[in-house]
């Protein structure tokens, strides 16, 4: 009836045994399984906003990956509130939790939850904080950079505007940083006018940090926005301006998020595999519970860039 042990049992003994206890709609009592190993068997995974795209295929790539060995998984959501974020996690742990995967970003919020999760095995998920001792699992940032800066370079783009996600977030900042690294790697110097900062990742922010761009007077042929929310609004902003993508500016995303795929032009952006991310994390957690010794670990996992219609040859 174990997950974990059921590999020991005959296969056909055990699904005749599994097969008995369905007859008879037996069900495992949790509690008292937990009195007797001293855990619960359950796990909490803490997002920002589950409302956004990117994270319900990190949630069922985390619960599918901890299912098959027997755990359930609690999700809940912080708004990106301190205070939320820590009324959460001291929920989750009085309900006897035993690990944790935390998707926040909040850069601040480090300290609060560094006290809230001590002696709880934990991870990062979307995030790798040297600061806190937990394992984490991350896309790698700086390899989507490279490949965007690649790919318009060789577009014969030498004129190239970022806009940066939000500096408070871990995502925002890393792709800033990747973004004048890989410029500068490629030749390119980054032109600190042509770098706008969104206060948040939506529509919105990207269509006002376009504007600003626009307004800058500094010239450009293409932006490479932090995600695809800001990258969609630079579509806006361009044709309220008259430009046209990508004849007269070509624009590449962050995130690879469902449907950017049918938008007009369809969305060159760098492919982030959110379920493996929420999979990954879910077994590195899973060894956490399983080794409460053992030693935090950070995996990067690799992104793809994928070449669609809103990138093309640079205009004269």
């Amino acid at each position: 009836m174990n997950p974990e042990t059921e590999h020991l049992v005959n296969p056909a003994t055990a699904r005749r045994i599994l097969k008995v206890a369905q007859s008879l709609g037996y069900v495992a009592n949790p509690m008292a399984r937990g009195l007797k190993t001293n855990r619960s068997l359950t796990l909490g995974f803490l997002v920002p906003d589950i409302t956004n795209p990117l994270f319900p295929p990190m949630i069922r790539g985390f619960e599918d990956a901890v299912s098959e060995q027997g755990y359930n998984a609690i999700t809940a959501n912080t708004d990106n509130d301190p205070e939320r974020q820590l009324q959460q996690i001291r929920s989750m742990r009085s309900r006897r939790i035993d690990g944790l995967a935390l998707a926040t970003a909040v850069l601040e919020h480090e300290e609060a939850a560094k006290e809230a999760v001590l002696g709880l095995p934990a991870v990062h998920v979307n995030r790798i904080d040297p600061t806190m001792d937990i394992s984490s699992v991350a896309s790698d940032d700086q390899s989507g950079i490279r490949q965007a800066v690649a790919l318009l370079r060789g577009l014969g783009h030498r004129r190239i505007a970022h806009i940066a996600g939000p500096q408070w977030t871990s995502t925002g900042l890393a792709r800033a940083r990747a973004f004048r690294h890989e410029m500068r790697d490629a030749g390119l110097e980054p032109d600190e006018r042509l770098i706008a900062v969104a206060g948040q990742y939506t529509i919105e922010q990207g269509a006002a940090q376009t504007a600003a761009l626009l307004a800058s007077g500094a010239e450009f042929t293409a932006i490479i926005a932090a995600n695809d929310l800001l990258a969609l609004g630079c579509y806006d902003m361009l044709a309220e301006a008259g430009l046209r993508c990508p004849e007269d500016v070509s624009v590449v995303g962050f995130n690879d998020m469902p449907f950017v795929d049918r938008v007009w032009p369809a969305l060159t952006t760098v492919h982030v595999p959110h379920y493996e991310l929420g999979a990954e994390a879910g077994r590195t957690l899973l060894s956490q519970v399983a080794e409460p010794t053992r030693r935090p670990t950070s995996i990067l996992l690799p992104v793809t860039l994928v070449e669609r219609a809103s990138t093309g040859p640079a205009r004269d």
